[in-house]
């Protein structure tokens, strides 16, 4: 008998305790219901902001060639390959790491020479009319083969991408590679090596922005603003980087040419935000 009491007081308490979870359920519930077909927000505003941040470059990054053509392509090959290590050795001794030298390109291509085959004349349907002064036929159609195409060489090309972490080296760096007589030197450019911070503070100042406009526009409007609903960034605030552009033709440079100055300025790194607010 006992246990049987035990038994069915365990019993209500358990129905209580099914009948709270089941009320907590239906009132989740309901709530979730009181959402559905709700109005979405459509008294908003939206206001764009432009920000720009500026930072010395501490990188540069530089490119050149080495292009050779011979009768064979392992000769065209191996006189890439001698100048190629010995431009690499001496950028070394600049300071320039391994990691900091990168092939970007290795072609071979053949070089041709186009021949022409010599014409022939002769007498065709010679009438009276076509003669010259001395009374002699002149020829009245001229026979030309085609030209041929013939493979006089082979060109070999291998490009090379050096980064320049010491920056006020750049202009002993390209002296360097047109003492070297490389087939041409291009695309100078300096960038950020850690861009974050300059990002972060032209964004900062994106947002800034928007917000003044916003609160600006709000004075004007009459409304007051509650609170933002969405929010983005255009062009990811990436720096934008300077590039200078030089060509040096292979067999054209000095080697007592003077070290060119090369000038970094800043680089500079722009953000575009579009801030939309709920208003009232």
């Amino acid at each position: 008998m006992d246990e049987w009491k035990k038994f069915a007081k365990a019993s209500k308490w358990f129905v209580i305790l099914a009948s709270v979870l089941l009320c907590v359920v239906i009132i989740y519930a309901l709530k979730s219901i009181s959402f559905v077909g709700t109005t979405p927000i459509t008294n908003t505003i939206s206001v764009s902001g432009h920000g720009e941040a500026f930072l010395a470059p501490d990188i540069a990054t530089v490119s050149y060639s080495v292009e050779k053509t011979a009768k064979t392509v392992a000769d065209a090959q191996t006189q890439v390959t001698t100048l190629s290590n010995d431009v690499l050795a001496t950028l070394k001794t600049l300071g320039i790491a391994d990691k900091d030298i990168q092939t970007t390109s290795y072609d071979v291509y053949p070089k041709y020479d186009y021949t022409s085959s010599v014409c022939r004349t002769g007498v065709m349907g010679v009438s009276s009319s076509v003669v010259d002064s001395s009374g002699l036929a002149l020829p009245t159609s001229i026979v030309c083969p085609p030209s041929k195409q013939v493979i006089s060489g082979y060109t070999v090309s291998q490009s090379v991408s050096v980064k320049i972490r010491k920056i006020d080296t750049s202009g002993t760096v390209l002296a360097t590679l047109g003492q070297k007589n490389v087939s041409n030197v291009s695309g100078l450019t300096f960038s950020v090596e850690d861009d974050t911070a300059v990002t972060a503070d032209a964004r900062g100042k994106a947002i800034t922005d928007a917000k003044t406009k916003a609160s600006t526009l709000a004075k004007q409007l009459g409304v007051r603003l509650v609170r933002i609903t969405s929010f983005s960034e255009n062009g990811g605030g990436q720096p934008i980087y300077y590039a200078k552009n030089m060509m040096l033709g292979a067999g054209t440079s000095d080697a007592s040419a003077p070290t060119p100055s090369i000038p970094v300025g800043q680089n500079k790194s722009s953000s575009d935000v579009t801030i939309t607010y709920e208003i009232q």
